[in-house]
């Protein structure tokens, strides 16, 4: 059997070995576009690689995957979380879970990883090739026959084929699809990005984190919870990213403008936020708010809250109104910012969109029209937030498709 697997990215090097265990005889070809292989897995983490997520904070799965919890709620039966790190710790890989619930190999090294990786592959006998763009897919009788963007080669015949080649950012790039009839896309559109917001007030508290906000688009039902990071264009941290993540398609459609409302104490409600205003009036009585204020903030963030809340920096706690109260309590638990525009995650980001789930058997990923064509990772209509999602997602998906194949 000869099978081709269309993009060296997690969810293809990761199929590659699989296939090649369970049908050592088959021949498997690996063809990357790009002149490296596991290019997105080498920078993912800020280059320590969160392969996966304990999935302990998740209460239900969508919280995990705005787009595709079906299909992985199926994927992670057959490979879940506890595999992946099995899996890695078996090929030497020594791991580590963090508080946030990440995991990270012990090195810190994303390389690591990649080598890991690799190495399986060659022990494997899998065929990688660099730098090999595929152009077409086109069925025959029996298999696809597969073309190449460099005209001097030569179309190839395979059995079957795994497309794995990581999220299309544009439409056009799905032309390689354009002779496989019942293939619907999905529009692709950014997820995981951060927040541009031209307020020099904010931004000039670049650097400032406070660890537990909720984030939301006023106006809809999205929010997010998590550390909230302030930058010299905006906002970012785990907050904003999985804000971004649940409303990537919203925030697309309304061209990456809308207002960003900040609960600064989590999800804490105005009677909640009173009470410990209430507090600190009596408690610090004669002290000025600007001096004793909630530990989780910064005397920056602190001071410009005040001056949101139109509150003299030199008043007292026990000067404060009622009226200034209120007002206080309103920013901290819906301060409103307008976002400008988006902004880019580094190398990281995530593509919402793709071939549409309901052209797949999601228990086999295999085309409903084309025996043989598989999909895997973010090629499909599936993207999680941050957090070790995504690798998890290409891990468990490489995996239900190597199971289905005879």
């Amino acid at each position: 059997m000869k099978i081709c697997i269309i993009g060296a990215g997690a969810a293809g090097c990761f199929c590659s070995i699989l296939l090649k265990r369970k049908l050592p005889e088959a021949v498997v070809e690996v063809f990357e576009a790009g002149k490296r292989p596991l290019a997105k897995v080498a920078i993912t983490g800020g280059g320590r690689c969160n392969l996966t997520n304990s999935f302990r904070q998740i209460k239900q799965l969508k919280q995990a995957y705005p787009r595709g919890e079906q299909l992985m709620k199926r994927a992670l039966l057959h490979w879940s979380q506890e595999d992946t790190m099995d899996w890695f710790e078996g090929e030497g890989v020594r791991l580590v879970t963090q508080e946030d619930e990440c995991v990270f190999p012990v090195s810190q090294d994303a390389m690591q990883i990649v080598r890991t990786l690799l190495r399986c592959m060659q022990e494997e006998g899998v065929i990688l090739h660099n730098s090999h763009r595929i152009n077409d897919i086109k069925p025959e009788q029996e298999g696809y026959s597969v073309s190449f963007a460099d005209e001097n080669m030569k179309a190839r015949h395979f059995d079957k084929v795994v497309c794995a080649m990581g999220g299309l950012p544009t439409m056009e790039r799905f032309s390689l699809f354009r002779h496989l009839s019942g293939l619907t896309i999905a529009k692709p559109v950014p997820s995981l990005f951060t927040f541009c917001i031209k307020d020099s007030s904010l931004t000039s508290l670049m650097g400032c984190v406070v660890e537990s906000v909720t984030a939301s688009i006023a106006g809809t039902k999205m929010r997010a919870e998590g550390a909230l990071l302030i930058t010299h264009w905006g906002v970012s941290g785990p907050a904003i990213l999985r804000l971004s993540s649940y409303a990537a398609r919203y925030l697309a459609e309304h061209n990456y403008q809308a207002q960003l409302c900040i609960n600064w104490l989590n999800a804490q409600g105005e009677q909640e936020a009173l009470s410990q205003l209430h507090g600190f009036q009596q408690e610090s009585t004669r002290r000025q708010v600007a001096n004793e204020y909630p530990r989780q903030f910064s005397a920056k963030l602190w001071h410009h809250l005040l001056t949101r809340a139109h509150i003299d920096l030199q008043k007292r706690w026990n000067e404060l109104s009622q009226r200034d109260m209120n007002r206080l309590c309103a920013v901290l638990t819906s301060d409103v910012y307008q976002i400008e525009s988006k902004g880019q995650y580094k190398e990281e980001f995530v593509t919402c969109g793709g071939i549409d789930l309901a052209c797949i058997n999601i228990s086999t990923l295999e085309a409903r029209q084309h025996p043989g064509l598989y999909f895997a990772g973010e090629l499909l209509d599936v993207d999680g937030i941050t957090g070790g999602f995504n690798l998890q997602a290409a891990w468990s998906m490489a995996a239900v498709v190597a199971k289905n194949f005879g």
